[in-house]
């Protein structure tokens, strides 16, 4: 690689990681607030609604998509790292609310310690669920990326990506909804409705995020003229 070419491979694993800890934190930080997805109207699993999903969803399926674009042109190494990112910077924010808590609250604050608790209060509750299913998630997904792409040679990169999404999604979905249920910040009732919903939801954007895979992984390949299977080296 040209030294131009090199400094716009660092740039765009830069951003890439940017909008991968962003998702990541943010998807901890509004994880309190439920929606309903009803694609199929309404449907009950056990008593509870199949498609009553966390507002933390919504962020969390575009991580896998950065990770597995990472993967494909920067290599497994590249994309683990950005994951150990991740928790650090979530774990960071978390330390972070636990300060902002202790601080009381003017009498003229907008917000005030009741609100910000009611908001806020669970999160490292939440982080702490999240991290331990994120970390077996996500490492799932690029173990099984690669080995995919290993088997194919390259190819099929639909193949992988949805493969490797999926079983990791499953992980992640059963693994963060029971750890709430232990920890008490979700009600067992919940439990089958939650991960089943969680997973389809996923599920469904994994499908819709294929495209947007192969469109990314063309663009870069052709930028830095990268053959079948090749990844960028940035060692640093």
């Amino acid at each position: 690689m040209t030294p131009k070419d090199k400094k716009l491979a660092y740039k765009i694993y830069l951003y890439l990681g940017a909008l991968f800890i962003t998702s990541l934190v943010v998807s901890n930080l509004i994880f309190q607030k439920f929606f309903y997805w009803h694609p199929f109207g309404d449907v009950t699993v056990f008593g509870a609604s199949l498609f009553e999903i966390s507002v933390g969803v919504l962020p969390y399926p575009i991580t896998f998509l950065i990770t597995d674009l990472i993967s494909e042109v920067y290599g497994k190494k590249k994309a683990n790292q950005v994951v150990t990112a991740g928790i650090f910077a979530s774990f960071f924010s978390m330390g972070i609310i636990l300060l902002a808590e202790t601080a009381p609250a003017i009498p003229t604050s907008p917000i005030g310690d009741a609100v910000f608790s009611s908001v806020f209060a669970l999160s490292p509750i939440a982080v702490l669920a999240s991290m331990l299913a994120y970390l077996s998630a996500q490492y799932v997904d690029i173990a099984i990326y690669h080995f995919w792409k290993r088997i194919t040679k390259g190819r099929y990169l639909w193949l992988r990506n949805n493969f490797s999404t999926f079983s990791s999604q499953f992980i992640d979905t059963f693994t963060v909804v029971g750890l709430l249920c232990i920890f008490g910040v979700l009600p067992w009732s919940l439990f089958s409705g939650l991960v089943i919903s969680g997973f389809l939801f996923k599920v469904f954007i994994a499908f819709l995020d294929t495209p947007l895979l192969y469109f990314f992984v063309y663009i870069l390949r052709k930028r830095f003229k990268l053959k079948m299977g090749e990844e960028l080296v940035l060692e640093i």
